[in-house]
């Protein structure tokens, strides 16, 4: 778990304010849900023989005897909330979250034990066209960002549960007369959880998985329909997919559609932001049939993708630094700035405290990235004015308080 401090605060609200915009254009609305809850709603909703549940959660014991777990992740919390507060009856819902979750993980680029995800989800509509709004919402996120040429969609189908187990089955038997020719994970995998071993890195492992049974040939009519439909409308919208037979989600609840977005700029940490549909998920827990789908972007790749396609971008706390030429102007140019704030409320205002030379206080300006300078000294108390100092080209004017709010309004972007 690490701390972000304001440098970096500051580019992690660039590209969040970007992202939520998106998603508020789309009309999704935002929930915030507990960092706590209770461990069963994810050994039930994730799997209990995940390795999420198993190895990577935070969990404890509360006062009353009660196993609660941080959040390792946020759709089986939403769903939760919305089923909880009668959200999901005969109705349907476009919510998004934002915000840390929590896996014990050996840390690497992009992924902490803390870290943090920005997730969309849909509720109560079973079509395709669902899934492909979400798509086309992630597609809308990369080019807002300016990174959309970096990033690959891969989509595939898990079909239903009974087909999807029926799969199951033949794929573990064959794995199980070549086990001496799996790696170890995968192994271990192989009465836990065997579809994640379709995941596996090691290349003696997707050699074997050359050859297994596909799921294609076991997939149901409906879910090969629902696939179908899905991509004629990604072709419709000119989202470019491809179709990626071995990807599954690490996470019990997914059924028919699923997908990733990955990149290749970032290494083995590639994958920026994935989902599918979960259309069981509501009666695992507790609730009546309710279809969803939904995605999860991680914050902190996303922040490496930017910054490995832009650069760092160069931020500044200050657009305008208040210089305070005596103690006794202090009480003024307090009052005075916060009209400043309020006439130009677009650019951040900060006073100087503590006194101090002048030309110290222009140093300090100078330091925390200011484009102006505000000078209040006597002839500026006297006369209700302010002197207005451009930090980059020195020049500087004496101006009515209206007419520096007219300067600082319009100075537009060369500010920010």
């Amino acid at each position: 778990m690490r701390d972000v401090l304001p440098e970096e605060a500051r580019r992690w609200r660039i590209v969040e304010d970007a992202i939520v915009d998106v998603l508020e254009r789309f009309a999704y609305e935002e929930v915030r849900l507990p960092l706590l809850e209770a461990t069963d709603l994810f050994s039930r909703s994730i799997g209990a023989a995940t390795d999420i549940v198993e190895k990577e959660m935070f969990s404890l014991t509360d006062r009353d005897g009660d196993s609660i777990s941080l959040r390792p992740e946020g759709t089986a919390s939403c769903m939760r909330a919305l089923l909880e507060h009668g959200l999901l009856h005969n109705q349907s819902q476009r919510v998004f979250y934002r915000g840390p979750m929590f896996r014990y993980e050996r840390p690497q680029l992009g992924r902490h034990r803390q870290f943090h995800q920005i997730g969309a989800e849909a509720f109560g509509m079973a079509g395709p066209d669902v899934d492909a709004e979400l798509i086309q919402l992630g597609a809308e996120i990369w080019r807002a960002l300016g990174i959309d040429g970096e990033i690959r969609l891969e989509i595939n189908t898990l079909g239903s549960a009974v087909a999807r187990a029926a799969w199951r089955d033949r794929l573990v038997g064959y794995l199980r007369r070549r086990s001496a020719e799996l790696d170890a994970d995968s192994v271990q995998r192989l009465n836990r959880n065997p579809l994640r071993i379709l995941d596996s890195k090691s290349s003696a492992t997707r050699s074997v998985l050359a050859d297994a049974p596909k799921f294609s040939d076991y997939i149901d009519e409906a879910s090969a329909r629902h696939f179908a439909e899905l991509k004629q409308m990604l072709d419709a919208l000119g989202i470019a997919y491809v179709e990626n037979p071995l990807l599954v989600r690490g996470l019990d609840y997914y059924g028919k559609t699923v997908f990733e977005w990955i990149t290749q700029r970032l290494g083995a940490q590639g994958t920026v932001c994935a989902g599918g549909r979960y259309d069981g998920l509501a009666e695992v827990l507790g609730g009546k049939a309710v279809a969803g789908a939904g995605f999860a972007l991680g914050l902190e790749r996303t922040l490496l993708l930017h910054e490995a396609v832009h650069g760092v971008p160069q931020t500044s706390p200050v657009d305008v630094y208040c210089c305070i030429l005596q103690p006794e102007q202090q009480g003024f140019a307090l009052a005075r700035v916060q009209q400043l704030r309020d006439g130009a409320s677009s650019l951040r205002f900060r006073v100087h405290v503590g006194g101090g030379k002048l030309g110290n206080q222009l140093k300090r300006a100078d330091r925390c990235g200011a484009r102006w300078a505000l000078l209040f000294g006597d002839d500026e108390l006297r006369e209700n004015r302010v002197a207005l100092k451009d930090l980059a080209t020195g020049a500087q004017e004496t101006l009515s308080f209206a007419a520096v709010i007219e300067r600082l309004r319009g100075c537009g972007e060369q500010c920010t």
